[in-house]
């Protein structure tokens, strides 16, 4: 199957997407898609060219992808939020001749610097007012590049993960047989379509088995209730943040319609899963993932649900915990979580070392840190990167957010390693209060005192307003730990509570 089969064959009049007040059945998706197609040939995009796609969530913006890929071009999407340099870098790895933006981007300079100048920008609006010729159809194959995903680069440059036909329409199958949607589905997609989670389960999935997707062009907590309402959203997907707010809302009818709670992209935690089902008695549905894997790789289903879990893996997929030397481990014991499937992606672009050292024996290495019980549910402890190492032992910055955000007036919390002579790695946690609410800091290590081993309790403690966090809600640890490290260089008692 090809990316642009999955709503080749539903009923024309069948709603397909929904944008503010822009209404579009299938039968019009497809023509539109075409026409688009057709444009984007007079432009000269051809099998195989990369082309960039830069815009908050729309109409134009599905279109755009599904018309880039239907003329066997490879399409870019790019995070929204990034400033001109950072999307020139895009440009220049990926090889972008073509952007396709909403509305033109000031990149003169940042293209010049990164000697990508040659890069020309068409906008939505001159893509739909173009005269358009028929469209000539291209040769493809499934296993075709179709999109390269970049990752967030919290380690170093973002890589860009190459995915074919396949492995993003074997992944929108399994995970919409896993969590099953239908034809009379509508799926609310608040999240941004550029990232692969809310591109595949939101959009991909939907169209697949012909419901309807209710576009929602940038989050806001009070416009998605609206949206749930006004069109009677069965399926809602969000971040942990979202929940949240759903448990702290008195409004219980504004989510009445809804049959499926999903939760992706952070960790949901045990308290506010277990919260949310008491409240709206149902459970939110939390699964695992990553671009790498196209990228759903375990969801909790219905009838499979172990709430703190990221659930059972979904059909066609495998996984195993293994060890430092790649053995796989005993149920309960901790490793890196390895994943096999039709959504490992081909590879990353340009970088073959990259990808010899992430995928082994078909096997992806993750890079996180889990285990599996003895029913086969999957429990993640903490990213491989995020570990800290203090004198000597090994910490896992979950077990003491986890901890924190069950005292009184914290709403969340964030914890880092940060460089010390005795222990190799100090622990520094961030605390952001709830609204209204003051958190004594000492009372708090006090607490956790009596929650997790001594050698876990936090040696630093930060209040903060907010955590830095990405487009999808995962907060920006490297830049805590730098903040962390600037304000000890400056204060070595800074945050002491004892």
């Amino acid at each position: 199957m090809l990316l642009t089969d999955i709503y080749a064959n539903h009923p024309d009049a069948s709603e397909a997407v929904i944008d503010q007040e822009r209404h579009v059945t299938y039968g019009e998706l497809r023509d539109l898609v075409d026409r688009w197609a057709a444009v984007l040939q007079q432009q000269g995009v051809r099998p195989g060219d990369k082309v960039g796609l830069f815009s908050k969530n729309c109409l134009e913006f599905i279109l755009t992808y599904l018309a880039i890929v239907r003329t066997g071009g490879v399409v870019v999407p790019i995070n929204f939020q990034l400033v001109p340099r950072e999307v020139a870098f895009i440009i220049r790895d990926a090889g972008i001749r073509l952007l396709v933006v909403r509305e033109r981007l000031p990149m003169e300079e940042a293209l010049q610097e990164a000697g990508c100048a040659d890069c020309r920008q068409i906008t939505f609006a001159e893509i739909g007012a173009a005269p358009a010729g028929p469209f000539a159809g291209v040769p493809q194959s499934p296993g075709d590049n179709c999109s390269i995903i970049y990752t967030s680069g919290t380690t170093g440059r973002p890589k860009g993960a190459m995915l074919s036909h396949i492995n993003l329409c074997s992944n929108a199958a399994d995970f919409s047989t896993a969590v099953p949607y239908n034809a009379s589905d509508k799926v609310l997609c608040l999240l941004p379509m550029y990232h692969c989670f809310a591109w595949t389960v939101c959009v991909v999935s939907t169209l697949l088995r012909g419901g309807c997707v209710v576009i929602q062009s940038v989050y806001n907590f009070k416009t998605a209730m609206r949206l749930v309402k006004k069109h009677g959203v069965t399926v809602f997907t969000g971040v942990p943040a979202v929940f949240r707010l759903l448990c702290e809302s008195r409004d219980l009818d504004s989510v009445e319609t809804v049959r499926i709670f999903i939760s992706g992209a952070a960790p949901l935690g045990l308290d506010l899963g277990r919260s949310f089902a008491l409240k709206y008695g149902r459970a939110v549905l939390e699964g695992y993932g990553l671009s790498e894997a196209s990228p759903v790789v375990t969801f909790n289903q219905d009838g499979k649900i172990r709430i703190g879990s990221i659930g059972v893996p979904i059909p066609h997929v495998a996984v195993k915990i293994a060890g430092p030397d790649g053995k796989e481990l005993e149920p309960c014991e901790r490793g890196e979580l390895l994943v096999k499937g039709p959504n490992v992606m081909l590879g990353y672009l340009n970088r073959p070392e990259a990808m010899a050292d992430t995928v082994a024996d078909g096997w992806l290495h993750t890079g996180d840190v889990g285990y599996i019980d003895e029913d086969g549910f999957v429990f993640l402890v903490d990213r491989l990167k995020d570990l800290i190492i203090s004198s000597g032992e090994n910490v896992y910055p979950r077990e003491i957010e986890e901890a924190a955000v069950q005292f009184e007036g914290v709403a969340e919390a964030a914890v880092i390693g940060v460089p010390d002579k005795l222990r190799g790695e100090a622990i520094c946690i961030y605390v952001v209060p709830r609204p209204g609410a003051r958190v004594d800091l000492k009372a708090l290590r006090q607490y956790l005192l009596g929650r997790v081993a001594p050698y876990k309790v936090p040696r630093e403690y930060f209040l903060v307003p907010e955590l830095p966090k990405t487009g999808l809600g995962k907060v920006r640890k490297p830049e805590l730990r730098k903040r962390a490290i600037e304000m000890l260089s400056e204060n070595k008692l800074a945050g002491r509570v004892l």
